[in-house]
């Protein structure tokens, strides 16, 4: 069973949720800076320091995703888009909890 919502950025699974993010590497920081609607999809915005060379950025948005959601590093992954700016992250665990989760951070960060 899946959930979608064309103004969030996630989709919901039983084992995991999965997060649409808009990659920007080579910034001056690691951040997450908000929801960007692209035609009909919805992405949360993030930028990087690391360059898109080996997959140096996927991993540095893996980190700082984790870090964002406060889970074990292991517990992210790109699932698709892995030589794209669009990305799907799959963030494993309870996705309820995970849902929750991003609603209260972006919320609290205003974004």
């Amino acid at each position: 069973m899946s959930d979608k919502s064309p103004s969030r950025p996630w989709v919901i699974h039983e084992d995991c949720l999965l997060l649409k993010v808009r990659l920007t590497p080579k910034s001056q920081k690691d951040a997450i800076e908000g929801i960007l609607k692209t035609g009909d999809d919805t992405v949360l915005k993030a930028r990087v320091r690391a360059i898109p060379s080996g997959g140096a950025a996927n991993r540095a948005l893996e980190k700082l995703c984790a870090k964002w959601l406060s889970v074990p590093k292991s517990s992210v992954s790109v699932s698709s888009g892995p030589k794209s700016r669009i990305k799907t992250l799959c963030v494993t665990g309870d996705a309820s909890e995970l849902e929750a989760r991003i609603k209260n951070l972006i919320k609290r960060d205003n974004i």
